[in-house]
């Protein structure tokens, strides 16, 4: 499978250049279903985290990176199909859902779903607020949702640029959320957002973002249109659910921390 050729082939070149870091790792499940739910700062996100972590993830990402043109455009679609993504239209309501029910058929299957809650990449590095179908995922599964803060990523690749700098990245996975508790409640919106802001809470406290109550795909709109963004909502909230947001860092790589070291995964696999 391709997914494997990516992995033991690009490990040595991912440890060399960017030098990834993981923390927690042992937090994933090592058999069963479980989503993991990411901040979203880089396209490469979606590359680092299954090249770091010992079972498969599929994510999903946008279907424009599927559709390129060209050599790059050409490369970077197979690239994705071989690391899993899953393609999703961003314009069309009904393909969304389609890709929902994808990622809800691989957690019955015992496998490993990852999904970014923003929806889309944080213009600025920051955190926005969390879309509710990481929620109804994790009610309609009953897998356990495994928050991941990504660190790093988006000043190897900012918005724009193709191949990330040689700038260390790493990420941090926090302990599995279970929300068994609301089994039944996938269609109640109050049910939804409040899983939605526990899930961003954890990711605020592991990632050390700032937290904006705003969706990101807005913030990119308004950008788009008036070229600056005015900020956060006055008064709005300093942590998802309107809570006070917590005294917390960006993480910093320690001599504790995992470095990405694929030498041995055939081994392994």
């Amino acid at each position: 499978m391709l997914y494997q050729v990516l992995k033991t082939g690009a490990g040595p070149f991912l440890k060399a250049f960017y030098r990834p870091w993981i923390r927690g790792k042992d937090n994933i499940p090592s058999e069963g279903p479980a989503i993991l739910a990411s901040n979203h700062l880089a396209v490469f996100d979606s590359v680092f985290l299954p090249l770091m972590i010992d079972r498969e993830v599929v994510f999903m990402g946008k279907s424009d990176y599927f559709t390129g043109t060209g050599f790059k455009g050409k490369l970077t679609a197979r690239f994705m199909r071989g690391v899993g993504t899953i393609p999703v239209d961003r314009s069309s309501g009904t393909a969304a859902e389609a890709a929902l029910r994808t990622g809800l058929a691989r957690l019955e299957e015992g496998e490993l779903f990852g999904i970014y809650p923003e929806g889309t990449r944080s213009p600025d590095g920051r955190l926005y607020r969390g879309k509710v179908g990481v929620a109804r995922l994790a009610l309609e599964s009953g897998a356990p949702v495994v928050p991941v803060a990504m660190i790093g990523t988006n000043i190897a690749q900012p918005i724009g640029q193709k191949i990330p700098s040689r700038h260390r990245v790493g990420m941090v996975i926090g302990e599995p959320l279970d929300f068994s508790r609301y089994r039944g409640l996938a269609r109640d919106r109050f049910t939804l957002r409040a899983v939605t802001d526990e899930i961003m809470y954890n990711l605020m406290t592991l990632s050390g973002q700032e937290y904006v109550d705003l969706y990101a795909a807005d913030v990119k709109a308004q950008l788009a249109k008036e070229g600056k963004f005015a900020g956060p909502v006055p008064g709005g909230a300093k942590a998802p659910g309107g809570r006070e947001a917590p005294d917390v860092e960006v993480p910093e790589p320690t001599e504790d921390d995992e470095v990405l070291d694929l030498g041995d995964q055939e081994e392994k696999d």
